[in-house]
């Protein structure tokens, strides 16, 4: 098998570490591989791909989609940053729990993330250019959002020596408590898609 796949504490959401082939001339490894994901429970029927290039001190999200929920297979391909996952699945033992991972384009690691879940990056070093797969493609009037800073999840952001950037609409975003997630319901009974 061409990764290492580590669960984390929310049940899904997956770690994973490709094998990195170099030499003099350079590297290789794989960054996807369908029957390899699959056998750990892992959709791959990915439909859209996204990249973003931020700098140091840029926080986008935390984002969820209603009606087109999307798993998301996410990747730094310059730069660090520290990306976020928060379960808002009703009736999941983990609801309003966040884990988190720091990503680089040194260990090449990428993060899995479940339908259902909101998501949200910091950016640590000077720039970084995000890349990532989602399984269902994006749609403006299915967006949501989480303040980013919410008392009730308290998530623990890094501190940076600069301060945080945030687009205005992702500083308006209602609390965790303050939204129903009755969306979730409805559109996640089959499961993580």
């Amino acid at each position: 098998m061409a990764f290492a796949f580590e669960e984390q504490k929310i049940s899904g959401v997956f770690v994973i570490t490709p094998k990195i082939f170099g030499d003099d001339r350079g590297y290789f490894a794989e960054t996807f591989k369908a029957p390899d994901f699959a056998a750990y429970g892992i959709p791959t029927a990915f439909v859209q791909d996204n990249e973003s290039c931020s700098s140091k001190g840029v926080l986008r999200g935390l984002h969820f989609q209603k009606e087109h929920t999307q798993a998301k297979l996410v990747r730094v391909t310059s730069g660090r940053v520290f990306d976020v996952a928060v379960d808002v699945r009703p009736g999941s033992a983990t609801f309003g729990e966040w884990v988190s991972v720091e990503l680089d384009s040194v260990k090449k690691q990428m993060f899995f993330i479940p339908a259902g879940f909101a998501h949200g990056f910091l950016v640590l070093s000077d720039s970084a250019t995000f890349t990532y797969k989602c399984t269902d493609v994006y749609d403006h009037d299915s967006e949501g959002g989480i303040l980013w800073n919410d008392k009730d999840l308290a998530i623990d952001w890094p501190k940076l020596d600069v301060a945080y950037i945030t687009s205005e609409k992702d500083g308006k975003h209602p609390g965790f408590k303050e939204q129903s997630f009755d969306w979730a319901v409805k559109y996640l009974q089959g499961g993580t898609r």
